[in-house]
């Protein structure tokens, strides 16, 4: 069976990008177009990975692994911020929430590949 990674980004073309690639080497893709959706669609589906932005509407990716950290489900859930955000105030933000990785945009497929299967095996 096909491991399952959730993309939450309110990029439609960021979400196209993630999807593509993550689907052409086998993954499954839930995509969410922002930390509310995602939070919700997280709670209906089996996920074996986050990536998530950080400066969405409604709900950042900050935000976000802060809620699905809460969850029975999401506790142990890697979870990978996508962000033009490079700060070191901002990633140490990312892993106090509970995150696992970070990977700044512009990014390629290679990168994202390498990121998921060091994570996923």
């Amino acid at each position: 069976m096909a491991k399952s990674i959730m993309t939450v980004d309110d990029s439609a073309s960021i979400r196209h990008c993630v999807r593509t690639t993550l689907v052409a080497a086998g993954y499954e893709v839930v995509e969410a177009n922002d930390g509310l959706d995602g939070f919700n669609k997280f709670q209906r589906s089996a996920v074996h990975m986050l990536i998530a932005d950080v400066n969405m509407p409604n709900m950042d990716g900050i935000e976000l692994i802060r809620s699905i950290r809460t969850l029975p489900a999401g506790k142990f859930v890697p979870a990978i911020l996508l962000t033009t955000e490079s700060s070191p105030q901002m990633k140490e933000k990312g892993r106090a929430a509970g995150a696992t990785g970070w990977l700044v945009k512009p990014f390629n497929s290679g990168q994202l590949l390498a990121i998921v299967r060091k994570i996923l095996g």
